[in-house]
C-alpha cells in the first residue's frame, strides 16, 4: 500500500503514541453525558460537562490553544491551556501530546468546565482528555483564503458518494437529508399505525419475481439447489396477507431492479406498500393525500415545499386526470382504443423510441412517459389505465377497456402508484398468460405466473386497494435534491478505480501534459528541470500506471496522456 506523505506521519504518531504507553484505540466505555447541542441549549457558567468527537480545528498560541470539537449534534469550542491541563511539572500532556501527536480528525474525550469568552463564545475549558480514536488520513477539510473564498471543498460527487463517511463528517448539511429521511418514513409510520394497520415483514429472496413489471437478479441457493430473485416488488405476498384475513398490512421494503441507474432509479431502493381490505382506488387517492399532506408538515413545518426553483404544494386535494385524456391534451393524438400497429405509428410520429416487444401497454406508458409525465409539477393523480397496463389491477366499473388505478406524479416523475385491486382469480389467471405472450415477444420485463398467488385468490380475497410509495423519490421531493444519491447513504457505484500515489515529480509531469493533452518529449523534459535519474524514474512509473504513453509523431517522440 503507498502511503501519502501525511498517512507517514500519522503512522509516526501512532508509534510514537503506544511508545508513550497511550492506547490509541482504547476499549474502555467513555462517560459522555452531554451532546454540544445540549450544551449550548442548557448553558450554565461553571457547570462540569463529559464530551466526545471529532478534533475539527485548532489555533495553538504557546500555552493556550483554541479548537473546534464536532460531535453527531454539532460543534463547540473548547479551550486547552497548559497550565489547566498540566497543574503540575510535567507538561507532556500539553507539549507532546496536544501539540504535536494530536491531529485534525482525531476523536478525543474531554472532561472540562463551562465559560464564556470575552467575545461572548460558549466555551470548555479543558481539564483533561483522553484520545479515542487516531485518524490515519486527513480529513478533507475546506479551507477560505484571505477574500473568505472557499477552496478545497469536498463536493466532487463521485467521492461523496463512495466514501460517504467522509461526506457526513465534512458536509453537515448532508446529515440533514437523512435525518429529514428518517422523520419522514417515522411519520408514515405513525400515520398508519394510528389506523390500525399493521406493519409488517415479506421474503426478499423469491421463488418468482412478482407485483410489477421489471427485469429481476437472479442468483442460486446452494442447498436447495434452485434459482431465486431478489423481489422486485412486495405486493403478491402483502395480498396474501389480506386473503389471511388481516384488514391492513404495510411494509417498507427493499426492492431490487437489475435496470438502468440514472438522478432517479438506483438498482436497490426503498418502497413502502399499503394493502387495506374493502377500500377502492378513490379512497386511496383520499388518504394519500391525508398522508403526504402531513409527512410535508412534519418534515418541512410546511404543506409547500421548495424543489429547485419551484414550489410543490402537497396540500389537498390533487388534481385527478385521466391518462388517456392526458394524451389527448398534451399530444393532440385521441389513443382511447387504438390497437397496437395504430399506437406504433403514434409513437413514430411523436419521435418516441419504441421496440418490437411492446405491446399496447408499454406503448401507452412510453408515450405518456415521454410527451406528458413532465408536465405535471404539483402532485396530480393520474388516474383509469388501460387494461394492458395494469396487470393486477380490477377493472373499471364504468369502462371495461380500464382498471381502476392512478399514478401520482409531482415534480414531473412518478411517487406512487395504487390500484383497486384485482381479486377475481380467473381474471387475474388471464391477465397473467397475457404476460406471458409478451414474455414470448421479447419483452423481459414481463411478469411471470404466480401459481401460488393464483391459489391464494381462489380462497377468496376481499376487496381491497393497495399503494406503494417511492421511498426514495418523496424523500428528494422533501430535501430538495435532484439526485437518488443524494438520499441514499450507499448508492450503488462502479468499481472503483485503483488510486494511484503519485511524487511531485509526476504530478509535475501530468500538469504540463493536461493542457495539451500530449507534448514533445524532449520539451518536457526540458520544463520539468528534471535530473536525468528523477525523470528516468518518473516516466518509467507513469507509464508502468498507464497513465501516459510516448509514441513517434514524424520525426519526433511524443509524450501522451492517457484518458
Amino acid at each position: 500500500m503507498q502511503l501519502s506523505e501525511q498517512e507517514v506521519i500519522r503512522r509516526d504518531k501512532l508509534t510514537k503514541l503506544r511508545e508513550m504507553g497511550i492506547n490509541p484505540y482504547p476499549a474502555a466505555l467513555y462517560p459522555v453525558d452531554a451532546t454540544t447541542s445540549e450544551i449550548k441549549a442548557n448553558f450554565k457558567e461553571g457547570k462540569k460537562v463529559v464530551i466526545s468527537g471529532r478534533l475539527m480545528s485548532r489555533r495553538i498560541q504557546g500555552k493556550a490553544s483554541f479548537a473546534e470539537l464536532q460531535d453527531s449534534a454539532g460543534r463547540i469550542q473548547v479551550y486547552f491551556n497548559r497550565d489547566e491541563l498540566c497543574p503540575d511539572d510535567d507538561k507532556t500532556l500539553y507539549n507532546e501530546v496536544y501539540k504535536k501527536l494530536l491531529d485534525i480528525g482525531d476523536i478525543i474525550g474531554i472532561e472540562g468546565d463551562l465559560f464564556t469568552t470575552q467575545v461572548g463564545e460558549k466555551t470548555v475549558l479543558v481539564k483533561s482528555f483522553t484520545l479515542l480514536s487516531k485518524a490515519l488520513r486527513p480529513l478533507p477539510l475546506p479551507k477560505k483564503d484571505a477574500e473568505g473564498h472557499l477552496f478545497d471543498e469536498f463536493n466532487d460527487p463521485e467521492q461523496r458518494y463512495r466514501q460517504r463517511y467522509v461526506d457526513l463528517v465534512v458536509n453537515p448539511s448532508v446529515k440533514e437529508t437523512f435525518i429529514k429521511r428518517t422523520k419522514i418514513t417515522n411519520t408514515i409510520r405513525e400515520f398508519y399505525n394510528a389506523k390500525g394497520y399493521l406493519e409488517v415483514e415479506t421474503p426478499i429472496l423469491q421463488p418468482i419475481p412478482g407485483g410489477a413489471a421489471a427485469r429481476p437478479f437472479l442468483t442460486h441457493h446452494n442447498a436447495l439447489n434452485m434459482p431465486l430473485y431478489l423481489r422486485i416488488a412486495n405486493e403478491l405476498y402483502l395480498k396474501r396477507l389480506i386473503v389471511g384475513g388481516f384488514d391492513g398490512v404495510y411494509e417498507f421494503s427493499k426492492d431490487f431492479r437489475n435496470e438502468g441507474m440514472d438522478r432517479t432509479h438506483n438498482p436497490e431502493f426503498t418502497v413502502m406498500e399499503l394493502y387495506v381490505a374493502y377500500k377502492d382506488y378513490h379512497w386511496m387517492m383520499d388518504t394519500t393525500e391525508e398522508l403526504l399532506e402531513k409527512v410535508a408538515m412534519e418534515a418541512c413545518g410546511a404543506t409547500k415545499v421548495k424543489v429547485g426553483n419551484k414550489e410543490i404544494e402537497f396540500k389537498a386535494p390533487y388534481p385527478r386526470v385521466p391518462i388517456l385524456e392526458a394524451i389527448k391534451i398534451h399530444t393532440s393524438f385521441d389513443v382511447a382504443g387504438m390497437e397496437e400497429d395504430e399506437l406504433r405509428e403514434v409513437a413514430k410520429k411523436l419521435h418516441i423510441e419504441i421496440d418490437d416487444s411492446m405491446g399496447v401497454g408499454k406503448l401507452i406508458d412510453e408515450i405518456f412517459g415521454g410527451k406528458c409525465e413532465q408536465h405535471y409539477v404539483q402532485p396530480t393523480f393520474i388516474i383509469d389505465y388501460p387494461k394492458e397496463m395494469s396487470p393486477l389491477t380490477k377493472e373499471h366499473r364504468s369502462n371495461p377497456a380500464l382498471t381502476e388505478r392512478f399514478e401520482l406524479i409531482a415534480n414531473g416523475k412518478e411517487i406512487a402508484n395504487a390500484y383497486s385491486e384485482l381479486n377475481d382469480p380467473l381474471e387475474q389467471r388471464a391477465r397473467f398468460e397475457d404476460q406471458l405472450k409478451l414474455s414470448e415477444k421479447g419483452d423481459d420485463e414481463a411478469m411471470f405466473i404466480d401459481q401460488d398467488f393464483l391459489r391464494a385468490l381462489e380462497y377468496g380475497m376481499p376487496p381491497t386497494s393497495g399503494i406503494g410509495i417511492g421511498i426514495d423519490r418523496l424523500v428528494m421531493l422533501l430535501t430538495n435534491n435532484s439526485s437518488i444519491q443524494e438520499v441514499l447513504f450507499f448508492p450503488q457505484m462502479r468499481p472503483e478505480k485503483k488510486a494511484i500515489a503519485l511524487s511531485e515529480e509526476e504530478k509535475a509531469i501530468l500538469a504540463l501534459l493536461k493542457p495539451e493533452g500530449k507534448m514533445a518529449l524532449d520539451i518536457l523534459r526540458s520544463q520539468t528541470a528534471l535530473s536525468g535519474k528523477k525523470w528516468d524514474k518518473s516516466i518509467k512509473a507513469l507509464s508502468h500506471n498507464d497513465l501516459i504513453k510516448v509514441v513517434v509523431e514524424g520525426d519526433s517522440k511524443m509524450v501522451v496522456l492517457k484518458s
